[in-house]
Parts: C-alpha cells; sequence; structure tokens
C-alpha cells in the first residue's frame, strides 16, 4: 500500500504560555535559529516525501497565509502548500473537522509547535500490517514524564491516556500521527483531538501506538523556545550516505528509465529504511547518458525516481534527495555534448547535496559499484565504498557497526 502523501500542520494556538512573543505572531512562525519554526516542520515533511502540505490556521490566520505563499515559490517540483483558516477557536478536533472536504483518506498530522525527528514513515509501515485502526500515534519514551500525560500502550495498541503528574517513565504522545479521513467525519464541530477524540478511540481499541526515539522540542514554553534557538538548527546537521543507482539501488538493466523495469537489489529497501532510522541524510548521485545518448529524456529521470520513491516510502523508508547527471562529452545529442562538474568521477552533484544539506561530511560516505564513483567520493572528501553484489543492508551494517 501507497504511504500517505498529505501532510496537515496545526498552526493555530494561541501560544498563551509564551506570553507578549505571541501577541502579534501565531507561535508556529516565531523565530527559531533566525527562521519560522513551520519553516523547519515544511522542510521535513517534503523530505519525507510528502506532496500536499496543509496549514490549518486560526490565530492571526493572515500571517499563516503569507506564509505559505511566500515559501511556496520554493517549493520542489509537485509539492503544493495552502492554508485553512477556521472561523473561530474550535479546537484540534474542530480544525480537522472543518478542513475535513480536503484531507485525503489518510494523512499524517503535525502539532505545529513540536518537532519530533524520527524516521516519521515509519507509523504508515506499522499501520500498513494492522486493519482495524483510526490513528497512528508517534510515542517518546521519557524517564521523567511528569510535564506530559502518560499512554499506555499494550503491544501496538494504545489502550488509554493519563493526564500530567506523577513522574517517572513511560511512553508520552510526540505530536506525530496518521489518521483516517473517515475517523475525522466523526468529529463534533468542536473538540480536543487530544484530550477528547483520541482516548475515546482508544477505549475502543482504534489507536495504534509506535515507540521510538529521537530529537524532540516543544517550543510552547519560553524555557525550551530558548533551547530552540541552538539545538533545532544543530539537529538540521546529519551524516549522509550518497547511493550510485543503477547496479547499487537497483539492478542494472542497461540505461534503465522504465518504472516497469525497476527492480531493488537484495536488501536495497531495508538498507535505505536502516540509514532512515538510524539518523542520516539518504540521497542518490546518479549518472544518466541515456539521456544524452538519446535514449530517453530527462522527464524519465524523475518517473523513474518517483517510483523508486514510492516503493521505498511503502516499506517506511525514503530519499531524502536527488542528484543525476544527463551530460557527456561526445555524446550525440549536442545539448548534453560537453564536460561537466556533476559527470562523476568528478564531485559536482555530492559537493552540490552538501551544499543544500546541512551534511556531517566527517561522518558520512558513498557507496558505488565503479572506480568512478569511489574516486567522486574521495574528490568530495568522503569515504567511498564498493557495493560488488549480495545484500546491500548487510553492507551497510557492516559500515555503520565498523
Amino acid at each position: 500500500m501507497a504511504a500517505p502523501e498529505q501532510c496537515v500542520i496545526l498552526a493555530g494556538g494561541l501560544g498563551t504560555r509564551l506570553g507578549d512573543m505571541t501577541k502579534q505572531c501565531p507561535k508556529p512562525l516565531l523565530l527559531v535559529g533566525g527562521k519560522p519554526f513551520l519553516s523547519y516542520l515544511v522542510q521535513e515533511a517534503i523530505r519525507f516525501g510528502f506532496k500536499r502540505i496543509l496549514l490549518l490556521a486560526g490565530y492571526l490566520s493572515d500571517q499563516i497565509v503569507v506564509f505559505a505563499r511566500d515559501i511556496a515559490q520554493d517549493l520542489p517540483p509537485g509539492v503544493s502548500i495552502s492554508v485553512i483558516s477556521e472561523p473561530a477557536p474550535m479546537g484540534t478536533g474542530g480544525a480537522l473537522r472543518f478542513a475535513l472536504p480536503q484531507l485525503d483518506e489518510q494523512f499524517y498530522l503535525l502539532n505545529g509547535d513540536s518537532w519530533f525527528c524520527f524516521n516519521w514513515l515509519e507509523l504508515a509501515a506499522v499501520a500498513s500490517s494492522q486493519d482495524d485502526w483510526d490513528a497512528v500515534l508517534s510515542l517518546r519514551t521519557l524517564e521523567d514524564t511528569g510535564r506530559y500525560g502518560v499512554v499506555r500502550l499494550d503491544g501496538q495498541q494504545v489502550t488509554e491516556f493519563h493526564e500530567r503528574g506523577g513522574g517517572g517513565p513511560g511512553y508520552v504522545n510526540a505530536g506525530v500521527y496518521l489518521l483516517k479521513r473517515s475517523f475525522v467525519a466523526s468529529f463534533p464541530d468542536k473538540a480536543s483531538l487530544e484530550r477528547d477524540l483520541l482516548p475515546m478511540q482508544a477505549v475502543a481499541g482504534r489507536v495504534l501506538g509506535v515507540p521510538t526515539h529521537g530529537f524532540f522540542i516543544d517550543i510552547g514554553v519560553p524555557d525550551d523556545f530558548t533551547t530552540a534557538q541552538d539545538s533545532v538548527p544543530k539537529q538540521l546537521v546529519k551524516p549522509a550516505v550518497f547511493f550510485d543507482r543503477d547496479g547499487v539501488l537497483n539492478q542494472d538493466r542497461g540505461y534503465t528509465h522504465k518504472p516497469d523495469d525497476l527492480s531493488f537489489v537484495d536488501g536495497a529497501e531495508m538498507a535505505v529504511k536502516r540509514l532512515n532510522d538510524a539518523g542520516y541524510y539518504v540521497f542518490v548521485v546518479t549518472n544518466q547518458s541515456g539521456v544524452a545518448r538519446g535514449y530517453y529524456e530527462e522527464s524519465a529521470v524523475t518517473t523513474f525516481h518517483t517510483e523508486m520513491q514510492r516503493r521505498l516510502r511503502s516499506l517506511g523508508a525514503h530519499v531524502d534527495d536527488w542528484r543525476y547527471c544527463p551530460f557527456l562529452l561526445g555524446a550525440p545529442l549536442k545539448h548534453y555534448d560537453r564536460a561537466h562538474p556533476w559527470r562523476k568521477p568528478e564531485p559536482g552533484m555530492i559537493i552540490d547535496l552538501m551544499t543544500n544539506w546541512s551534511v556531517d561530511v566527517e561522518r558520512s560516505f558513498l557507496i558505488g559499484d565503479k572506480p568512478t564513483d569511489i574516486e567522486a567520493a574521495n574528490r568530495a572528501g568522503i569515504e567511498g565504498f564498493v557495493y560488488a553484489g549480495g545484500n546491500l543492508d548487510q553492507l551497510v551494517g557492516d559500515i555503520l557497526s565498523a
């Protein structure tokens, strides 16, 4: 089953605990590390492969509309962002009910004032193995749950919610959800998703929970808002793995470009998911001289990558970004007939990704199957590993554990 492609973000809260800071600015747009906090959530949604981003606004909604309009200019091709403004405070459940006509059959939901950094697609992977559910929650394990409500879990089923207090270790709701539209259709016009609706469905056995670990920040109180100024930008700095494509991630059938010809090598999907779960960026860097030779057009490369991403996301994995080089010196098509700094063994694709993403270069590496891949890695200042067949996940596991 394909993973959902819509990400809905709740951005309508008053932010009263932040005092004067939110009198003239909605909480999700407060600057964190010099950028609106909401921009980090949008960036995360995009890198996890979500194509439709919907912001549910309320308080000072006109500013959310301007934010969406401005950020839309820089979105990748195929990604859209839109805003729905509730006419009056309706609670988180009421805001979703109001947005019902624009909700997909399944969609992700985020709180606009918190960020939980884990592999979001794990929720969809768990949901695909279950039949009867209305909501899947991300749960974070804490040694001290005193500030938060506690979630009780029996296997993968959430059995009950408890109000904050008591402390001690346990699971807390981390604010990333996978929901069904049919569940939202049952909501009243005004209600709280967290306090009213999810506890009711948990009693009915319709709520799943996925315990996981990762960086978590809620900017809704002054101390955490101050902490976020440094911790959030630092969290973007991650090691990266750069994969060659044909012969490494997918079987090389000779200028492979048709989605029907896509066949992953043994262990490729799990290798990507392992890296996603471990907090690595996953990038693809591939020479595509078939374009320069006239075998297929550049649009075919994008279509092939879209299919790769679709299949990976259905298993809870994803590629963060892609680079390809269609140029070849001496190519039959004159437009592509030139040496290019992106064509391996030149390091241009790797360097471009390092420029556009916050990459921890010292901990990053490349996996390829040709000497040109390894040379490109070395020129970019990272280590290169040769994939010579076998299980790709095992190779990745060996590299990470070395």
